[in-house]
């Protein structure tokens, strides 16, 4: 019989989609046990509620202490037989003691933080080099298991897809959709950058559709593209839910973004990624499935602010230094589009 299973992973986007392999994983290896247990916060709740086998209970960090102990007062009584402590943050270790459990698993001390140490006490093998993706997928070996398959199938409900069916005639013509904004601005690649992609694939014969949140910034940047382009452009930054972004993803047959949250729903389904990164490793935080497609600077980014090269840092080392986009140029990005094409033929 599965133990019972709390998993913490509060955010962000791309990360809390990495978790639903794990939780795939976990159902198979024990189908007919009760739902799993998952504290995550209120906008990884907006994309995955609905997952089935899984009861979401939501901690918004905004309610500090207070919250905390109303959380677990939500929580099944008695102890879990394990906590899956996935986040190394200290306000997340604070919140995993509310959270009553015999095992308590958490990272290795390679990626611990925060005095994450004193609130677990076993932890996920040590494997430097591997994709986040991978290192939560580990997370099931303290139990006995194994992630041998990546599954996502992110709840989409029919209304969102039909939503997004709504937004452009499915009359053949390949989609290029931009999301220029991550969570992190020094991430961000530059609007006229963005154009100069956008209008080449325009010449090409794609449509461009450019999405994103209801923040300030991705509404400047969404219009300073637009300012910077020739060809027309579909604007839906601010227009879609989380819920009906990965309906939206979906449709499109490729995605520029930085590293960044619909890098990682669109991976999920089953959309190629022109991944722009100078400030952070593909091979750690890119699109999991396949990429081919990522425009790679970080050994440039690495030599030029760090004074040494790629292989030489830490696993994980952000490279979030003014400036460090510019390293990915326009003729670097229309390369991996023409890569796509050509692999393609679209």
């Amino acid at each position: 019989m599965r133990p019972s299973l709390c998993l913490l992973r509060l955010s962000a986007l791309g990360d809390v989609t990495h978790v639903v392999p794990l939780v795939r994983t976990l159902q198979r290896a024990w189908p007919d046990a009760p739902p799993l247990h998952w504290i995550i916060d209120p906008a990884g709740f907006r994309l995955l509620d609905g997952l089935e086998g899984v009861r979401f209970h939501v901690y918004d960090k905004r309610s500090g202490l207070a919250g905390m102990r109303a959380l677990r007062a939500t929580l099944p009584a008695g102890r879990f037989d394990a906590l899956l402590q996935m986040q190394v943050a200290f306000r997340a270790n604070l919140l995993s003691a509310h959270i009553r459990a015999r095992r308590r698993i958490g990272y290795d001390r390679a990626r611990s933080k925060d005095l994450h140490g004193l609130f677990v006490n076993e932890r996920i093998p040590d494997r430097p080099g591997i994709h986040v993706l991978d290192a939560i997928g580990s997370f099931c070996e303290p139990l006995g298991l194994a992630q041998a398959e990546v599954r996502w199938d992110l709840p989409v409900p029919d209304a969102a897809r039909e939503w997004a069916a709504a937004q452009w005639p499915d009359d053949g013509t390949p989609v290029l959709m931009i999301s220029p904004c991550s969570s992190h601005v020094r991430r961000n690649w530059y609007a006229d950058r963005h154009a100069a992609l956008a209008d080449h694939a325009a010449s090409r014969g794609w449509r461009v559709v450019l999405c994103g949140g209801r923040s300030e910034l991705e509404r400047s940047t969404a219009d300073a593209i637009q300012a910077a382009m020739r060809a027309p452009v579909l604007d839906l930054v601010g227009k879609d839910t989380l819920k009906q972004l990965p309906a939206l993803l979906a449709r499109a047959r490729l995605l520029v973004t930085p590293d960044s949250g619909p890098m990682h729903i669109a991976n999920a389904m089953g959309t190629r990624v022109l991944g722009l990164h100078a400030a952070s490793n593909p091979a750690r935080s890119g699109p999991y499935s396949d990429r081919r497609y990522c425009v790679d600077r970080y050994d440039d980014a690495a030599r030029r602010y760090l004074g040494k090269p790629a292989a030489a840092l830490k696993w994980g080392t952000k490279i979030e230094h003014d400036g460090v986009m510019e390293l990915v140029t326009v003729a670097d990005a229309i390369d991996a589009f023409e890569r796509y094409r050509a692999d393609h033929g679209a």
